[in-house]
């Protein structure tokens, strides 16, 4: 039997049936599924004995945690007091999985996936796997606005969610480099696009999805975004090294007074991508696909959940940009820009307040990581607060 080194994170509370077709792909293309492990991570109102069944009727290991076995879990580790971390009802919650692979030192490697993707007919995990291994030459991509737009190839004028009004209409300019350290492999996804509830307005849909569609042909060659530039990373298809986890927490998101929502994966892909130019690492994009199903919703919803964080999301990276240099490890360059925006005064922004509130918890994201390093004699429970 293969050594259990991948722990796949799944939120989800409706398309879970999802991962028949991921584990089909993996032994349609002789991938080993010994090396899989399973965290669904979902809600009290799911059928989590029917996601149970379906782990084993598949013949894979792993877990479902709804919020009553997150705060068992929790508990088991001593760290009651950082449950908060994981916000109820939000797709931010595949921190949970992060906090778990930490706990957990046979994983090596991680794999977001969405419930409403499919894989298409290529190796999946081995694709990410050997692009997480990759040396060589590969394309790299500058902007005159510090941004790399992943749509770039799309035939349509397509900006992905989360990347920042201001960098539009960027010059972009490729040249090949050579990567030794690829942390995180960004694959990209074919049918609806990730668009904003503003771009999706703008492209003529009312129903959360998009009148443009992507295809295969819509995306080019595999490529790096350059040291000091920055991209989306959406969490709908990345696998990632278990080192970055210190770097790579999702915020707290949605469960906030200010109800700011929908950039978890976006602000910590900033996150992440720092680090990785501060360490000279890479963050791999493009293969493999997967086909994005996104279900018809009110784009006004959509739009609803986003607002409160568009201003946010013009500026947080700057912030983020200005943080972490000559750090030396993931929770050194996090632990800056935790204290950037801690710290900040950003009044002038509309919710500003929400940065500061995501510094303090970045903070107990690495509080809480130590806590879940010590071993269990170690270990002194403190009770949640109510």
């Amino acid at each position: 039997m293969s050594e259990q080194d991948i722990c796949v994170i799944v939120p989800t509370i409706r398309e879970w049936e999802c991962m028949e077709e991921y584990i089909a792909n993996a032994r349609d293309h002789g991938f080993d599924t010994d090396r899989l492990f399973v965290v669904l991570v979902t809600e009290e109102f799911c059928d989590t004995d029917g996601m149970a069944a379906m782990l084993d009727d598949l013949g894979v290991d792993g877990a479902v945690f709804d919020g009553t076995a997150r705060e068992e879990w929790f508990a088991e580790q001593g760290a009651s007091e950082y449950s908060h971390l994981i916000p109820e009802a939000s797709h931010a919650q595949t921190s949970f999985g992060l906090l778990y692979m930490w706990a957990n030192e046979r994983f090596e490697y991680g794999v977001f996936i969405d419930d409403d993707t499919l894989p298409h007919d290529e190796d999946f995990f081995g694709t990410h796997m050997e692009n997480l291994a990759y040396e060589g030459e590969i394309e790299a991509r500058t902007s005159d606005e510090s941004w790399v737009n992943v749509l770039d190839d799309a035939d349509a004028d397509l900006y992905p969610r989360g990347y920042p009004y201001a960098a539009m209409d960027e010059e972009l300019e490729r040249e090949s480099t050579r990567v030794d350290d690829v942390v995180a492999s960004q694959g990209l996804w074919t049918n609806v696009p990730d668009l904003d509830a503003v771009r999706i307005l703008m492209d003529g849909d009312l129903q959360g999805q998009a009148q443009s569609r992507t295809a295969r042909a819509d995306f080019g060659e595999d490529f790096v975004a350059a040291e000091g530039q920055y991209l989306t990373v959406c969490s709908m298809n990345l696998a990632f090294r278990r080192e970055v986890i210190p770097a790579f927490y999702q915020l707290p998101m949605d469960d906030n007074r200010w109800d700011v929502g929908r950039f978890d994966d976006i602000w910590s892909g900033l996150f992440l991508k720092r680090a990785a130019d501060v360490l000279g690492k890479q963050v791999y994009n493009g293969g493999p696909l997967c086909e994005h199903n996104k279900a018809p919703r009110s784009t006004f919803d959509d739009l609803q959940n986003e607002v409160a964080g568009l201003e946010l999301n013009e500026h947080v990276w700057e912030v983020i940009d200005a943080a972490a240099a000559g750090a030396s490890s993931y929770r050194e360059a996090f632990a800056s820009m935790a204290d950037a925006l801690a710290t900040g005064d950003f009044e002038e922004w509309n919710n500003g307040a929400f940065l500061n509130y995501c510094g303090k918890y970045m903070n107990d994201w690495l509080d809480c990581l130590d806590t879940i390093e010590q071993p269990a004699a170690d270990r002194v429970e403190v009770p949640a607060d109510d």
